[in-house]
């Protein structure tokens, strides 16, 4: 991922008092970008529960659950995201609960850079939102802001 400034999100974009869950998948052991996306997150006025690197599918299944956030986001580094995102939409979708939450992945989804017909393939899956590694985080926060509250309570 390239490096990005953290800018505060405008209060007017309406993002208080949304739940966002953030972790990885399973196979990846990286921390900084869920750190960077989970101080984004709170800078945009939500409430973040950050599961943290190598999250197996059932675990986050269980948080969202348990939490019914109004957004699962997903990030990837290591280059596998594409094969494991694409698991574990099909794992979130088949609980009857989470199949109208929001789940977006973004980051480095394959070791050959960007790949929008991967991306199209995520979005068949299930995901309501693909961010690529050179995405533009404004595009992101939009994402965020225009999500209703309360999407699976």
């Amino acid at each position: 991922m390239r490096a990005m400034e953290l800018v505060r999100c405008p209060a007017e974009l309406g993002t208080a008092s949304r739940t966002v869950i953030v972790s990885s998948v399973s196979s990846d052991s990286h921390t900084w970008n869920l750190v960077y996306l989970q101080l984004v997150l709170e800078e945009a006025g939500c409430r973040v529960v950050n599961l943290g690197p190598c999250a197996p599918d059932q675990l986050i299944v269980a948080e969202c659950l348990r939490n019914r956030p109004d957004l699962l986001v997903v990030s990837t580094v290591n280059g596998h995201g594409f094969q494991d995102g694409s698991r574990l939409i099909r794992v979130l979708r088949n609980h009857s609960e989470l199949r109208q939450m929001p789940v977006v992945i973004g980051g480095k989804l394959g070791i050959s850079g960007p790949d929008h017909r991967s991306s199209a393939s995520l979005v068949d899956a299930g995901f309501d939102g693909v961010f690529e590694e050179d995405a533009d985080i404004q595009l992101f926060r939009s994402f965020v802001a225009a999500l209703p509250v309360g999407v699976t309570s």
